[in-house]
């Protein structure tokens, strides 16, 4: 059987050239990962749960104006409940975080829809 096992690092300039390698990948992945919290940060997200009222009457809102949204479902995302209350400060759900950095918490549809009419989603 043949060992494919990579090189052992044998000299300073082979071990400056991985550390190189390692901070070029770390720079790629950084701003990935920035792109990827930009464009999310770019979408309406609502934290909410199937069971709550609330939550059922603003999705249908967003659904019913054709609104691109994140929907994220407590029951199914782990910390998707700790995220809400970062956001929010509250328990209460659902909550809404919007493009310019602004969030609802169980919102009035015509509060909800007076938001989305700001932010130029819907005429």
């Amino acid at each position: 059987m043949t060992d494919h096992a990579a090189p052992a690092v044998t000299s300073a300039a082979d071990t400056a050239a991985l550390a190189d390698d390692a901070a070029l990948a770390n720079t790629a992945a950084l701003a990935d990962a920035t792109t990827a919290t930009s464009t999310s940060d770019s979408r309406i997200t609502m934290f909410g749960a199937d069971w709550c009222g609330d939550c059922r009457r603003s999705k249908k809102l967003l659904d019913v104006l054709n609104i691109d949204y994140d929907y994220v479902d407590l029951l199914l995302v782990e910390d998707g409940a700790d995220r809400a209350h970062a956001i929010s400060g509250r328990t209460q759900i659902p909550v809404i975080t919007f493009p310019d950095g602004t969030h609802v918490v169980e919102p009035s549809d015509s509060a909800l829809h007076a938001k989305l009419t700001q932010l130029g989603r819907i005429g």
